[in-house]
């Protein structure tokens, strides 16, 4: 298949329209000059332009270590960056200082209560300097800003030259997104407007999806230093930090909320049916359209109105009853994603005569968190609380819903939005300066999973929704739908309930009381037969890997295995080897072993015997398991240093092509042989550079484009990286991002050098193969109106504007969506979103899985503050962070993130204290944002002056951007436990083993003692730390050592001892290894040990050379925010 172009969205290219993928606007296809390539669409014209470009500044933290600089307002006017060359005529982005906006907020009684004090402190050296960035050029002419948090959309129509000045003024009462001018622009269009369909741009190089089209303001000069204070030393027993404000803080008066008129705003014309855009030239025809219209019939004019009360309450005999689930325990990281919800069927009750479960009473409305202040909107003192990380973890926000709404909803392990109260208009969503975004787990394994087989799956005539718990029922008969409000017949087949045997009921039917379900597809729903699972293994067999030794494990694997890789009689599985050549193997029944085929041609590469590389395992397990003995002693003596990654990825392409599949490919060194060649492009001596990191973006379009390919074939690759060398997994990565594959790397592997890695690379290989697994899949994300979608993050390639293919789904994969606000939400009091995932089982049966989320619409600031949810907030902006490190640089997403926690606690202390109070004041709901942003700064996707080898960086990067939300979590900030006195109190008790619960220890060194051990769960690694006076009784009965000095250099597991001790510690590591998919590496380290560093690089609430410590951190925000 050709790869000239692919004129898509995701595409580059000049060629003709991608193959798989819809025809596209003509109009919209003309290339923009200057633009960058992403995955989002464009938005048509760009509002940051002006007369001269302006010169660059330094960042908000100065290159090197920390440099004392006195505090300088984020606010004043500076001169911008921007995410692509400036030109002559482009706009420079400020920002206006910010007075004291009048503080306002709703009514609201009772005191907050104290927090706990401050342990002692040291003297802490000043905060680093600030980038002097602004949001418009002057204030009689005021622009959008870069990463403004959902402002009103501009027109969307056919693209336009790049120089279009702005329509229309932004009202500068209310600043969008203050402070955020220094930091990432959005993804795609990502905080200012919606992109138009269909634009395409060069790839110049950036391969990574949604980008940026605008400008950006780049940090200003850093002013003189000041004199520095004392370094920041460990004491034990150090003096307070000053003297901190005494006695609770001020009781809050009431006053008026703001009123504030709303932005100028222009709306883009209606979504017709089939989500094109009405008036934007002649539109594509999506590939899975007529899909999703074949059951749609006759499209008939909206509803009456969209007021969810509008139609009459459901009758009496419409009522539902609840039943009491309880849920198995969890890792204290992820409880959090399910408490209080159930993965069970949920029923509501609903009393005679009143609402249906999504038509909602008037008395919603009015439920509002004004009345006494919630624990949520709590005031904390930053500076004074000290011990603010809660001793078991952070549970997700509980929408502000009626009961019985609530009991339904879905569970925030699947479904979670940043901001669980919807604000009513786009100016409230920039007033608050959070993101308002959603964070997806649709695949993931359920314990409990209603599965419907139905000849009729019932959804909107109109949008197409899925039937769902949030819609309306006038009567018997209609029901009306709660994404666009048009009113739809219910059909025959859905007055029978298949559950209760009965006639008459629909809304007992289970796609009624469930959030999450799967239905079964009739055959409406396949554009061909459904696919076998086909598995193709793509080995690197050049000496590089035969010396690590990963072949052994990889075959004894699969040997172990063979019978448990998804599929049904139809599997096929097949197997090339690459080095300087390609080597494939015949496994057509009837050979009496495998017969091996060498094509040495790499720069044209075909297939030697089509039909007899793929074979059907059943028929053919023999002949496979003999090739997996004897592939490790094939390979043996080889001494070719070469790889032809490229050639070998061509020839698995071709091969797969027919039926798609899944590719998995083994690789150990940079590929440096024909098409695909990579040459080294890390320089060692820079790695602890402070300055931005180059090369975090792809050498070379090769692995895109052919992912691109792979993907209209419904082909997924899989990435298996392991190396001790440089292998630019920023260009390698490409292969698996853009064709929904998933990356796994092992550093440094080595069979016997590495046990730690072989243990989990073992462990992650029997998941890999065994796990469930969803082919030729596609994913479609609505909403309510007036919400819109507009860029997406994690592994996929988009299709269309809201469809992503997914090759291959697995239960692992986590997604991200931004979104914004187009229309008022006024007359609504909730908003529902709906995630629709169709693909095909390993059995061949097409399925549809679908969650529904319902969340309350909110009119106030302090409501909105009320529902954040801080680590999905901290998980989206992670995502948008690595965007923005690799369309612009890794300097303006750190300040970024830096001024997103500005501006929110600004926003906060302007907009919502009644009284201002000294200190850094945040609501109790996100005291723990400034540490997550810490945490992120620190974290090895994003820190600086810290050695960090680039392609650990780039693959940090691929796992915030894939990693489902409760595992990213533990990779931004890790959990420390005390182990050496483990108990039996508070245990949990599963499967007759006896979990004890240790309480979560803030991550810094004071909180470590030489007497005891300590365990720090980092996500995919955990470091078991053990103190140089560790009581003799827990090195004998845990680790089976005399003493301290007997603790071996490289232990990595835990001995299996006959001991209370042993027991207790063995089940609670087991515990927290059981609770996610892969499998976390254990080092048992000394205070000698070389590992020590990484775990010490872990304590982020300490100070470093190159970074602020925790409560620097807080001085330097409250600096900023006190300007």
């Amino acid at each position: 298949m050709s790869t000239a172009g692919f004129n898509s969205q995701n595409g580059t290219g000049t060629g003709q329209t991608y193959a798989n993928g819809p025809s596209q606007n003509p109009v919209a296809l003309q290339q923009l000059p200057g633009v960058s390539y992403g995955m989002t669409h464009q938005p048509p014209y760009n509002p940051m332009q002006a007369k001269a470009p302006a010169p660059p500044g330094p960042g908000l933290y100065p290159t090197g270590p920390y440099q004392s600089a006195p505090p300088v307002s984020s606010y004043q006017p500076g001169p911008p960056p921007t995410s692509y060359p400036s030109s002559p005529g482009q706009p420079l982005l400020s920002r206006p200082p910010m007075g004291g906006l009048p503080s306002h907020t709703p009514p609201q009684s009772a005191s907050p209560s104290p927090g706990p004090r401050l342990p002692p402190a040291q003297a802490t050296p000043p905060p680093p300097a600030v980038s002097t960035s602004s949001y418009y050029p002057n204030p009689q002419q005021p622009m959008a800003p870069p990463w403004q948090y959902n402002t009103a959309a501009p027109p969307m129509g056919p693209a336009t030259s790049m120089s279009t000045h702005p329509r229309g003024p932004v009202t500068n009462n209310v600043n969008p997104a203050a402070s955020l001018a220094a930091s990432l622009p959005p993804p795609s269009a990502a905080y200012s407007s919606p992109p138009p369909l269909h634009s395409t741009t060069p790839l110049s190089g950036l391969g990574i999806h949604p980008t940026s089209m605008h400008g950006y303001t780049q940090p200003g000069a850093a002013p003189p230093p000041m004199n520095p204070l004392p370094p920041n030393t460990y004491q034990p027993n150090r003096p307070a930090y000053g003297s901190p404000p005494a006695g609770p803080p001020p009781v809050m008066k009431p006053t008026p909320p703001p009123h504030a008129p709303p932005m100028a705003s222009a709306t883009p014309p209606p979504l017709k049916a089939d989500g094109a855009v009405a008036g934007n030239g002649p539109q594509a025809s999506n590939n899975y359209n007529h899909v999703d219209n074949k059951m749609a019939g006759l499209t008939q004019p909206g509803p009456p109105g969209r007021h969810l009360g509008h139609y009459p309450s459901l009758p009496p005999g419409y009522q539902n009853s609840s039943a009491p689930h309880t849920t198995p325990p969890m890792h204290p990281a992820m409880q959090a994603a399910t408490q209080p919800y159930t993965q069970a069927p949920q029923p509501y009750q609903q009393l005679p005569g009143g609402p249906g479960p999504a038509q909602l009473s008037p008395s919603l409305a009015a439920m509002s968190l004004q009345s006494s202040i919630p624990e949520a909107l709590r005031v904390v003192n930053l500076l004074q609380e000290r011990n603010l990380l809660p001793p078991n973890p952070v549970p997700a926000p509980t929408p502000c819903l009626t009961q019985d709404l609530q009991k339904i909803n879905c569970s925030p392990e699947v479904f979670r939005c940043t901001l669980s109260s919807i604000p009513q208009t786009q100016s409230l969503l920039s007033k608050a300066k959070m993101p308002l975004g959603l964070l997806l787990h649709p695949f993931k394994d359920l314990s409990q999973l209603p599965v419907v087989t139905s000849s009729t799956i019932v959804r909107c005539r109109s949008c197409r929704t899925y039937i769902n718990p949030f819609i309306s029922f006038l009567d018997q008969r209609r029901w009306k739908c709660n994404l666009c409000y048009r009113v739809n017949d219910v059909p025959e087949e859905f007055m029978y309930n298949p559950v209760s045997r009965s006639y008459g009921e629909p809304h007992k039917r289970p796609e009624v009381q469930n959030a999450t379900i799967e239905f079964i597809a009739p055959s409406e729903y396949m554009l061909r037969p459904p696919q076998p699972a086909v598995y193709l293994f793509v080995l690197d067999v050049s000496h590089n890997a035969v010396e690590t030794g990963y072949l052994n494990v990889f075959c004894q694997s699969l040997l172990d295995n063979i019978n448990a890789l998804p599929g049904d009689s139809r599997t096929k599985v097949g197997f090339i080897t690459f080095d300087s050549t390609i080597h494939f193997y015949n496994l057509q029944e009837g050979l009496s072993q495998p017969q091996m085929l060498i094509v040495s041609d790499i720069e044209d590469i075909f297939l030697p015997t089509p039909d007899s590389l793929l074979v059907n395992l059943n028929e053919c397990k023999e002949l496979v398991q003999d090739l997996l003995k004897s592939l490790p002693n094939l390979f043996q003596k080889t001494m070719e240093t070469q790889s032809a990654l490229g050639s070998a990825l061509q020839a698995a392409f071709k091969l797969l092509s027919p039926t798609g599949g899944r590719m998995s490919v083994f690789q150990t060194q940079l590929p440096n042989l024909g098409v695909g060649a990579l040459q080294s492009r890390e320089d060692p001596n820079q790695r602890a550079s402070a300055k931005d990191i180059q090369h975090l973006s792809p050498a070379t379009d090769f692995y895109k484009k052919l992912a691109l390919d792979c993907s209209g074939q419904q082909v997924a690759v899989d990435l298996f990286l392991l190396s001790a060398q440089y292998c630019d997994l920023a260009s390698l990565g490409c292969i698996s991002r853009y064709s929904a594959g998933t990356i796994y790397y092992y550093p440094s592997y080595h069979q016997q050098h590495n046990p730690a890695q072989v243990e989990r690379f073992q462990k992650d290989l029997k998941r890999y193969l065994t796990r469930k697994i969803g082919f030729e899949a596609v994913m479609r994300i609505r909403c309510t109106k007036g919400l819109s979608i507009h860029t997406f993050h994690g592994n996929f390639f988009v299709r269309s504007t809201d469809l992503l293919s997914l090759p291959n789904v697995n239960p692992d994969a986590g997604f991200a969506v931004q979104m914004s606000i187009e229309e008022n939400l006024d007359d609504m009091q909730v908003v529902s979103f709906q995630a629709a995932l169709l693909y095909t089982s390993s059995k061949g049966e097409r399925r549809i899985r679908v969650h529904t989320l319902c969340l309350p619409v909110v009119n106030s600031l302090s409501d909105i503050f009320a529902g954040a949810d801080v680590q999905a907030i901290t998980g989206l902006l992670a995502c948008m962070a690595v965007d923005r490190s690799v369309t612009a640089s890794l300097s303006d997403a750190r300040d970024a993130m830096t001024n997103a926690a500005i501006d929110s606690l600004t926003s906060y202390r302007q907009s919502v204290l009644t009284v201002q109070q000294p200190g850094l004041l945040a609501p109790a709901c996100l005291r723990l944002f400034p540490l997550y942003i810490l945490a992120l700064l620190k974290q090895k996707a994003f820190r600086t002056g810290t050695s960090t080898r680039l392609d650990d960086r780039v693959f940090a990067m691929y796992q915030l951007k894939y990693q489902p939300l409760a595992y990213a979590m533990l990779m931004i900030h890790p959990a420390l436990y005390r182990l050496d006195d483990l108990t039996d109190e508070g245990a949990l008790n599963i499967n007759e083993r006896t979990i004890p619960q240790p309480r979560l220890l803030q991550l810094s060194v004071e909180k470590l003692s030489r007497e005891g051990a300590f365990l720090m769960d980092a996500g995919t690694v955990m470091y078991l730390w053990i103190g140089r006076n560790c009581h003799p009784n827990f090195l004998t009965q845990v680790l089976g050592v005399p003493n301290y000095t007997a603790v071996p250099d490289n232990l990595y597991m835990l001995p299996e001892l006959d001991t209370a001790e042993s027991q207790r510690t063995r089940a609670f590591i087991g515990w927290l290894r059981d609770q996610r998919p892969f499998f976390p590496s254990l080092h048992i380290i000394r205070d000698e040990s070389q590992l020590k560093p990484h775990f010490m690089q872990n304590m982020i609430e300490d100070r470093t050379e190159s970074a602020l410590s925790y409560y620097e951190f807080l001085l330097h925000l409250q600096q900023q925010i006190s300007k």
